[in-house]
């Protein structure tokens, strides 16, 4: 591959992992205004024309007052109220389609020209399947929260975001490998501890973004407006005896799941630090230690900002901020694990250090 074809899908590539950051944050400014449930209905092409006259608003706000949500949550909205969370949702899903346009036109024309051969396009055809298996997921998950209860499956919701990270990691990888031309792995690495800290960063924060999934699907952010304490308490009496069996409160008690996500950051906070002492006393890149740094900080901020949207009973501003800033997060801690495991060939222009490691 030319240097000029393989800049334009590296360009490609991470235009799309800014896309798929850019949806989810979008996703949870629709979650937020509690316009996901809207639009009743799942038209992949006739959906991207709204409803045009009056007869036609009126017969999507028809099927709209036959949802739970309208009749436990909105039965007093009128017609124009309900145009502004349809066009939220419709919006939504028009960048939707968009983004998955970006995604499948530049891979059919990097396949059509031969820039990306077809004997090694499985990863760059799975990002592109992935992205349509993520618009079925959407689906999955809108559809929990139109028989019975106002709001959608926080199950499917997490699975959906997990999906969305899953996805975004792929493209990452595949961005970065192009950008750094395919370096060589480092020999050991995955015995060495960096690689083992650095991996369980990404699991941990992972598992903290997962809980931020279930927090936002049951509406746990607004069961307590103070912190550190909850109801008075640092640690509140009774969290594993909500629910019956006792483990079901880990997931579905909003109380508990409340309480494990406010404070499983400073696991993610205690990981980072510990990488940061360890990253200090290896030779890495002058662009290692700075992820490493990075890292350690934006934790510190992450931290700050969900006390203040707690403090400020989840505004959307905060929530947001709150959300884009986890995303950040799991790219830095991606990249730091990436560096890792591959060897730092130079940049364009200047010389990068090498990058040693001691297996263990």
């Amino acid at each position: 591959m030319s240097e000029k074809d393989n800049r334009a899908v590296t360009n490609w590539l991470f235009t799309v992992c800014v896309l798929i950051m850019l949806m989810i944050v979008v996703g949870g400014y629709v979650r937020l205004t509690r316009s996901g449930l809207s639009i009743v209905e799942w038209y992949i092409v006739s959906g991207v024309v709204p409803p045009i006259g009056e007869e036609a608003w009126q017969l999507e706000f028809e099927k709209y007052q036959q949802t739970p949500e309208f009749q436990k949550v909105n039965k007093s909205m009128t017609l124009d109220e309900y145009k502004g969370i349809f066009y939220v949702e419709y919006l939504h899903r028009l960048i939707a389609r968009f983004v998955g346009l970006l995604v499948v036109i530049p891979l059919f024309y990097f396949l059509w020209k031969g820039i990306i051969p077809w004997r090694k396009s499985a990863i760059y055809l799975a990002i592109g399947l992935l992205f349509a298996f993520q618009g079925f997921l959407g689906w999955y998950m809108v559809s929990s929260g139109l028989i019975n209860v106002p709001a959608v499956s926080h199950f499917r919701l997490t699975i959906h975001l997990l999906t969305a990270l899953f996805l975004l990691a792929l493209t990452l990888w595949t961005a970065f490998n192009h950008y750094y031309r395919f370096p060589k792995r480092v020999s050991g690495v995955y015995r060495s501890a960096p690689f083992i800290l650095s991996a369980l960063l990404v699991s941990v924060l992972v598992l903290q973004i997962s809980y931020g999934g279930l927090v936002a699907g049951l509406k746990a952010g607004y069961i307590s407006s103070t912190y550190p304490l909850m109801f008075g308490y640092l640690v509140p009496p009774g969290l594993l005896s909500l629910m019956q069996p006792w483990w079901r409160n880990l997931v579905e008690a909003s109380t508990t799941v409340h309480f494990i996500h406010r404070w499983f950051a400073v696991v993610v906070l205690t990981v980072s630090i510990i990488l940061y002492y360890l990253a200090k006393k290896r030779s890495f890149s002058s662009e290692m230690h700075r992820s490493v740094i990075w890292m350690m900080w934006l934790v510190g901020v992450q931290i700050f900002f969900g006390a203040l949207v707690v403090w400020f009973h989840v505004t959307l501003f905060l929530a947001l901020l709150h959300q884009a800033t986890a995303l950040v997060l799991f790219v830095v801690a991606f990249f730091i694990s990436y560096r890792i495991v591959y060897e730092p060939l130079p940049y364009p222009g200047k010389l990068e250090p090498r990058l040693e490691l001691t297996a263990t």
